[in-house]
């Protein structure tokens, strides 16, 4: 911490939160996520958001209404980080074997390293999607990564390394699902079978078995790559 910040007074603070609006939104939605996917949406009070980022109730008001719009925006904001870093992998100039299975790895690792998001993922599935559905955005960034993975599919079914006759949304499906378990159920998985599942050889084996999962379903000749 700098002397110029130490000694800041919560007008100067203040001041310098007014001049950066982006840096609070961003500040409110970090803290939020981490509320809302611990505590839920009835659980989670503007007031603890509030004190967590030393902003005011009034604050969070002003740029997210209620409750129920900042736990929209979060909702979006998940969404929105997962696309963007999936659009960053640049499967377009892949091979499509190789394409599919960077995509699968990398889905893979980003849930098990943002568990908060999974979290989120099944309190929306509890309100049965409704908010979800409201959002223009969310659609928009999932229609575009199932477009993304029909493109990998259709290169790889017309260099006859795929098989015909699948749904790019099922092997969304398939790999989400799989990717999604690992985190989901860690805890109960692990204590059942009294397994160190998070351990990183044994998330190293998963990873990899997960891969060859998807890669056998999806080749013409079902061999391991």
């Amino acid at each position: 911490m700098t002397a110029t910040s130490a000694t800041a007074s919560p007008r100067d603070t203040r001041r310098r939160r007014k001049n950066d609006p982006e840096s609070v939104r961003a500040d409110i939605l970090a803290v939020a996520t981490r509320e809302f996917s611990e505590k839920g949406l009835s659980g989670a009070r503007i007031d603890e958001i509030a004190e967590k980022t030393r902003a005011s109730k009034r604050m969070i008001y002003y740029y997210f209404s209620d409750k129920e719009t900042l736990y929209l925006h979060t909702l979006e904001a998940a969404y929105q980080k997962v696309r963007l870093q999936e659009a960053e992998l640049d499967l377009d100039h892949l091979a499509p074997l190789e394409a599919l299975c960077r995509l699968v790895r990398f889905t893979f690792c980003h849930h098990a390293k943002n568990p908060d998001f999974i979290r989120l993922v099944m309190i929306e599935n509890i309100h049965h999607g409704r908010f979800l559905a409201q959002s223009e955005l969310i659609q928009s960034l999932n229609a575009g990564v199932i477009d993304v993975l029909g493109d990998v599919y259709s290169r790889g079914v017309a260099t006859g390394c795929f098989r015909e006759g699948l749904d790019p949304r099922e092997l969304h499906w398939l790999i989400s699902a799989l990717s999604f378990f690992n985190v989901s159920n860690q805890h109960t998985f692990s204590r059942i079978f009294d397994w160190q599942q998070t351990a990183p050889e044994n998330q190293q084996k998963l990873e990899d078995h997960v891969t060859d999962m998807v890669l056998r379903y999806i080749r013409v000749d079902r061999e391991a790559p």
